[in-house]
C-alpha cells in the first residue's frame, strides 16, 4: 500500500480509541499528523509515542471548527487528509419520549455538523493539490436502528449521506470521500455504553462485552487498530478508486 508521506492529515477525536489508533497508523505511513481533541494531557501522551502534533480544541461549534482549520493551515500550509472521527456516544441518549432537545443538539454538533464544517473548510486545500482523502467515521448504527439512541443513530446515518454527496462533489478533483462503519470496538466510549447497558440488564460491563463477542460470528469484537488500518488504506494512494463507499468493519456482524 502506498503511504501518505509528505502529506498532512488532520484527525479529530484523536485522544483515545479509534481516533488515537488512526493518528498513530497515519504517522507510521509517513504523514504529518495533526491530532485534534479537547484533552491536552492525552494528546501530549500521544505525541510522546509518535511524531504527532496536538491541537487542543473543541469542534462542537462552527467557530471551533474554523479555528481548528485555521490552526492546521498555520502550521502545515494545507491539509489533504481529513479523518472526521470525533463523536458523542449513544450512551448519552434516552428513549424518544425522554430524549431532550439539548442532547439531540449536542450529538448533532459533534457527530454530523463538525464533519460538515471541517470538510467544507478544508476541501479547498485538496482541490488546489488535485489530491485528497476524506474519511468519515460513522457506525453500524448508521445503517440500522437501535433502541434509545435516536440522536446517535440519526447523526451516524447523516454522516453516510454527507459522505455520499461529498464523494460526488470531489471526484473530479482527485479527491475521495468514504465512510468507515465500525461495529462494537472496545473503546472508552463503548465501555461507558456497556456500563449503561449492564445497569439496565443487571449485568457487569464484562458480561455485556462477553455477550457482544458471543453474538459476533468471529467470537470477538474489533480492536481500534483494526479500524485504523482501514482508515489508513482509504487515506492512501492505493485507494484512489474507492469513493462514496460505506465500509463496515465489524467482523461479519451487522452491528
Amino acid at each position: 500500500m502506498s503511504g501518505s508521506g509528505g502529506r498532512t492529515a488532520l484527525v479529530t477525536g484523536a485522544s483515545r480509541g479509534i481516533g488515537r489508533a488512526t493518528a498513530l497508523a497515519l504517522a507510521r505511513t509517513g504523514a504529518r499528523v495533526l491530532a485534534v481533541a479537547r484533552s491536552a494531557e492525552a494528546l501530549e501522551q500521544l505525541a510522546r509515542e509518535a511524531e504527532i502534533e496536538p491541537i487542543v480544541a473543541s469542534i462542537d461549534t462552527p467557530e471551533g471548527c474554523a479555528r481548528v482549520a485555521a490552526e492546521a493551515r498555520r502550521r502545515a500550509g494545507s491539509v489533504t487528509i481529513l479523518v472526521n472521527n470525533a463523536g458523542r456516544g449513544g450512551y448519552h441518549d434516552r428513549p424518544i419520549w425522554e430524549q431532550d432537545h439539548e442532547g439531540w443538539r449536542a450529538s448533532m454538533d459533534v457527530n454530523l455538523d463538525a464533519p460538515f464544517e471541517l470538510t467544507r473548510l478544508l476541501v479547498s486545500d485538496m482541490r488546489a493539490a488535485r489530491w485528497g482523502r476524506i474519511v468519515m467515521i460513522s457506525s453500524t448504527a448508521g445503517q440500522v436502528g437501535a433502541p434509545a439512541m435516536s440522536p446517535y443513530c440519526a447523526s451516524k446515518h447523516g454522516v453516510i449521506g454527507l459522505m455520499r454527496s461529498v464523494a460526488h462533489d470531489v471526484a473530479a478533483h482527485g479527491i475521495t470521500c468514504n465512510a468507515v462503519l465500525p461495529g462494537w470496538v472496545r473503546t472508552e466510549m463503548a465501555e461507558r455504553d456497556a456500563e449503561h447497558e449492564g445497569e439496565r440488564r443487571g449485568l457487569s460491563a464484562d458480561e455485556v462485552w462477553a455477550g457482544r463477542a458471543a453474538e459476533n460470528p468471529a467470537g470477538r469484537v474489533a480492536e481500534p487498530e483494526e479500524i485504523a488500518d482501514v482508515v489508513a488504506y482509504l487515506a492512501s494512494d492505493a485507494a484512489s478508486a474507492v469513493n462514496g463507499e460505506a465500509i463496515t468493519v465489524s467482523l461479519g456482524s451487522p452491528w
